[in-house]
């Protein structure tokens, strides 16, 4: 039987949450070029979901990845770490 690898997680900051019980997460990361070696700033945004509407424009999250639960949903809110109001 396979072993399950746990789920990741990532920390962002919600750039929108203008739709119901979905939330956008920008995450930044940092990855070093292959060649030059110059950490270069890359980003990227994850619809979460967000069952309880919790989670405000600004505020930073920490997401989990899930089963797909829509056509670009496949993260979950996990907990809202730092709230910008």
């Amino acid at each position: 039987m396979e072993e399950r690898r746990p789920n990741q997680t990532l920390t962002g900051v919600v750039v929108s949450d203008k739709m119901d019980k979905t939330v956008v997460v920008l995450v930044n990361r940092q990855v070093q070029h292959p060649v030059y070696k110059k950490y270069i700033r890359r980003r990227a945004k994850f619809m979460a979901h967000d069952e309880k509407n919790q989670a405000r424009m600004g505020d930073t999250v920490e997401i989990v990845q899930s089963r797909p639960l829509s056509k670009l949903k496949r993260w979950r809110l996990i907990k809202v770490l730092a709230s910008q109001a």
